[in-house]
């Protein structure tokens, strides 16, 4: 594979830069299990409050944030309404049941987006036959959708409806700041209306490691428990609160960047032959590209871009997935539609990679 790559498989592969390595070594740390790393301590009062939460607790993952967010609301027999394309569906080893013995029941949106009217008549739990519903999920930005933000009204009315049947809110915000870049509201605004909201470190701030959970007193203390339980209380963990909070000072305001990139990657590469990207939906930093089956398939195309150095993900049998990040400079775009471009220009089964 040539060198130097340029990776757009995930936000997730950023690396931290020299002056929040600076930060990590520098961090001030105690035992977090007492209460006394001044680091989390910190972090996780100015989350709370950017969020406009009454609490917030650190955790290693988002994976896990999102699950002892879940605990929070739920117990065994429980269900969840969720769209088809979230996270915590796809990607987190069926943890709602094997962690919690909750259920997930999904809707189809738009992008990872749906409405009230996509989940009437699915509340269950009056009958004792039935699963009782718990809590509604929303992902917010959408991964397996394309990278959309939710509008802010779409999601009040989602929120509302929720509450009204008597159900909790629960946000997977791993791409929270990407969405609030995009849509134009503040973290807090859109939180407001979700009982418990997950945040990442790790991606677009380009943290080694780190989420978090805001939510009430009473949602975080459970959570705090299930993190216990899950094994993911941490002593010093202030060097990676310090990551975070480095990040929220100084990265959360250049997202627009990898929006920009983004935007000028799909642009380009939709006009090439055999790739289709729907404009449209090109919101933040995550874009989706159609592999016209005439010319091979998705996980063909991402071979033969990574013979060139440029690495995407395969999200389907016709489809992937672009994602641009801190990692990713104006410099390199111009070398990732080349590649593309050479690689379009080919017939799969006509030029194999040896």
């Amino acid at each position: 594979m040539p060198s130097p790559v340029v990776d757009l498989r995930s936000d997730t592969v950023t690396k931290p830069t020299p002056a929040m390595r600076k930060a990590i070594a520098e961090a001030e740390v105690g035992d977090d299990m007492f209460g006394e790393d001044p680091t989390i301590n910190r972090l996780e009062a100015r989350v709370a409050e950017l969020l406009g939460k009454e609490a917030a607790v650190f955790a290693c993952s988002g994976i896990q944030s999102n699950q002892i967010g879940l605990r929070a609301h739920c117990t065994s027999g429980d269900e969840i309404l969720l769209d088809e394309s979230a996270h915590i569906f796809h990607y987190e080893q069926g943890a709602p049941a094997a962690l919690h013995g909750v259920t997930c029941r999904v809707v189809r949106g738009t992008g990872g987006i749906f409405s009230p009217a996509d989940l009437h008549g699915l509340v269950r739990g009056e009958d004792q036959h039935d699963a009782i519903t718990r809590l509604v999920c929303v992902e917010n930005t959408t991964n397996r959708g394309g990278g959309l933000a939710w509008p802010l009204a779409a999601f009040r009315e989602v929120a509302d409806w929720a509450h009204a049947q008597g159900l909790g809110v629960h946000v997977d915000g791993a791409r929270l700041f990407n969405a609030c870049q995009a849509a134009g509201y503040s973290p807090a605004e859109f939180c407001q209306y979700a009982d418990t909201i997950s945040i990442c470190f790790s991606k677009g701030l380009g943290c080694p490691m780190g989420s978090m959970l805001a939510g009430s007193t009473r949602h975080i203390a459970r959570a705090r428990r299930a993190r216990k339980l899950f094994g993911g209380a941490i002593r010093q963990g202030g060097m990676m609160a310090a990551a975070a909070l480095y990040s929220l000072d100084h990265h959360v305001g250049r997202i627009e960047e990898d929006h920009v990139h983004a935007r000028f990657l799909a642009e380009r590469i939709a006009g090439l032959p055999h790739l289709t990207v729907n404009l449209d939906s090109v919101q933040t930093n995550i874009f989706m590209i159609e592999v016209s089956p005439e010319w091979g398939t998705a996980a063909e195309y991402a071979s033969r871009l990574a013979h060139r150095g440029i690495l995407v993900f395969a999200i389907g049998p016709q489809r992937l997935r672009v994602c641009t990040h801190l990692d990713v400079s104006k410099e390199v775009l111009e070398k990732v539609v080349g590649a593309f471009a050479q690689v379009a220009s080919e017939v799969a089964t006509t030029f194999p990679i040896a």
